[in-house]
């Protein structure tokens, strides 16, 4: 065991177990298979390229690509389709989600939104019954929540571009898995229970996660032949199957009609997907937001996620502060005071930019950034909801440019993953089917759960008086903080990449993350490991314990911060390029059970 602790940032001191950073992670982390019980470890360094993601089997699938010739998007679908086997309440087929990869030889970023759209019969009153909200959790729950799936379209979409292998290839670790089954984890166990009762609301959804109608025994075998089937029919036919065939033809009736258990008494609201709605569908090749940070260039998602933009915009905020000497105090309160100024410009001004006019190259410009970052002061907090400024017209320090409006509710689930490749391509890809276990209902036959992503729109305006770019639409995605992020450095070259789950604390995860690598000497695993705090333009922010406990909350109390407890936030990994052709990959080491990172070839 090592303990390493990042300068000026002793709260952050932090255990890395398994394998300490440097050091040549196992045979079992490096060469582990889908079948073989790979072993989870938080990080590893070596040759030939690496995988980081929340679960070693996943991670395994990535690394088999890899080894096989394949470059880092083929091993990035890989691992992304494994995790729809393991990680089926956080992603998969029915789901959406961001691409973003780095393209060694032209040392260029490009993008692929992903996003799910919501039916071209949807409205603006989409969740409005009587001219009133619907209760979130009919909603949550429903056809009426279930968008357009992204996910299949994004995988073909980014093999097309700068794959080596065919789809069919890069699912075969995961057909594999889905039929030969994983083991069962606390984690699998624990978020299958959150679940259990809106599970066994849909028959198809019990029979799949509650075998025998009992919660999956951990250290047991949990198999989803059917998954393994549908994989079979996209390697066969591809994703028209999706988009033009029998599975969308199965997702559209599933939505449209849920399949509920008529003894539970439960009624799930009918969704308004169509097959024209499947057939309409595109994943958007596009550029990704850049920003200027410590002399990096920084690229994420531009809109529709606000990712990209709001950690963009924080980070040029932060830009005037010295953070690497900042004390822990002042580094922890301008973090949370540039998050909160963010959100505020995020709120009013990001959507959908085929619906909105969302003004992304000036929330990006430091112009806009320092009008913004004069309102924080060492001695005082900025009050929540804190007004937007217009970045269309910076102005004089204060001037708004709108009223203020909350911040909306956005779900805490999803996945992430990191590859690299021995060429120096990177991908950094998060996908979700938006909060744990989806919508709660499998489509039948298929093995895969359909994504409640349609509530991550306001059901109504934030606030009656502000104009929210985030309302429903016909086609329309919703907005998302989902925000996979790579940082080049002055010659074009990768310096890190990083993401994280979590919904609108994915936004200040990959913050925090950054802040804690390139300004305060943590290394990568310990970045991600730092206990974390998320402001959201809310008048408290959330701390995880670690934080909360500490005699840091009390003297940011006293500068006048409010907070509140949130026992876990994000679940990031990343990977980090270093001399000489190895590659350093980094998962989390506790939440979710702790991550898994691997490498093709070990090495110090």
């Amino acid at each position: 065991m090592r303990r390493s602790v990042g300068r000026n940032l002793s709260f952050c001191a932090v255990a890395v177990t398994m394998v300490a950073v440097g050091a040549a992670a196992p045979p079992s982390a490096a060469s582990g298979s889908p079948d073989g019980g790979a072993h989870k470890v938080p990080v590893a360094v070596g040759y030939g390229g690496a995988v980081a993601s929340v679960d070693a089997d996943a991670s395994a699938a990535g690394i088999e690509v890899l080894r096989d010739g394949g470059n880092a998007v083929d091993a990035a679908v890989a691992t992304a389709a494994a995790l729809g086997v393991t990680e089926p309440y956080s992603s998969g087929v029915g789901g959406g989600g961001y691409f973003v990869y780095y393209d060694a030889k032209t040392r260029k970023v490009h993008t692929i939104d992903g996003r799910e759209t919501a039916p071209l019969a949807a409205g603006s009153d989409l969740f409005l019954e009587n001219g009133k909200p619907i209760p979130f959790a009919d909603a949550v729950t429903s056809g009426l929540s279930v968008g357009t799936p992204g996910t299949p379209a994004t995988w073909q979409s980014a093999l097309d571009a700068w794959g080596d292998r065919r789809l069919g290839t890069v699912l075969k670790p995961a057909e594999k898995l889905a039929r030969s089954g994983f083991t069962v984890d606390e984690t699998f166990r624990s978020q299958t229970a959150s679940n259990e009762a809106r599970f066994r609301n849909f028959p198809d959804t019990a029979e799949l996660f509650l075998p025998g109608g009992q919660l999956p025994v951990v250290g047991s075998t949990f198999k989803n032949p059917d998954l393994a089937r549908t994989y079979q029919e996209l390697a066969r036919k591809g994703v028209g199957a999706v988009y033009r065939g029998d599975i969308g033809a199965d997702i559209v009736r599933t939505a449209n009609k849920p399949p509920v258990d008529p003894s539970s008494g439960y009624n799930a609201r009918p969704g308004k997907l169509s097959a024209k709605d499947l057939k309409a569908y595109t994943a958007k090749y596009q550029a990704p937001s850049k920003t200027s940070y410590r002399g990096l260039g920084v690229y994420s998602m531009a809109p529709s996620s606000s990712g990209g933009t709001t950690v963009g915009e924080a980070l040029n905020i932060l830009e005037r502060t010295d953070l690497s000497k900042a004390s822990d105090v002042r580094y922890l309160h301008r973090f949370i005071e540039a998050s909160r100024v963010a959100f505020a410009d995020r709120g009013r001004w990001v959507g959908d930019p085929a619906f909105e006019d969302v003004p992304t190259k000036q929330l990006l410009s430091q112009r806009f950034a320092d009008s913004r970052e004069c309102l924080i002061k060492d001695d005082a907090v900025l009050t929540s909801p804190l007004a937007p400024g217009d970045p269309r017209h910076p102005g004089t320090c204060g001037k708004a440019g709108d009223k203020a409006a909350p911040t909306t509710y956005e779900g805490e689930n999803t996945t992430h993953l990191t590859t690299a490749d021995k060429w120096g391509n990177v991908v950094s890809y998060t996908l979700t089917i938006e909060q744990t276990g989806g919508s709660g209902i499998t489509v039948p036959g298929r093995g895969f759960l359909l994504n409640n992503e349609l509530t991550d729109f306001s059901f109504a305006p934030a606030s009656p008086d502000v104009h929210d770019p985030n309302l429903p639409g016909p086609g329309k995605r919703p907005r998302s903080s989902i925000a996979p992020t790579i940082v080049l450095d002055k010659a074009g070259k990768p310096v890190v990449a990083v993401g994280s789950p979590g919904g609108a604390t994915i936004i200040t995860t990959v913050l925090q993350t950054l802040t804690g690598f390139l300004d305060r000497g943590l290394p990568l695993v310990d970045a991600i490991a730092a206990p974390r705090a998320s402001q959201r333009n809310a008048a408290q922010t959330e701390l995880e314990p670690a934080l909360y406990d500490s005699p840091l909350r009390a003297r940011l109390e006293a500068i006048g911060h409010s907070f509140k407890l949130n026992p876990e936030i994000g679940a990031a990994t990343g990977v980090q390029r270093l001399p000489g052709g190895k590659w350093l990959a980094a998962a989390e080491t506790v939440r979710r059970g702790g991550g898994s990172a691997m490498v093709v070839t070990p090495g110090k």
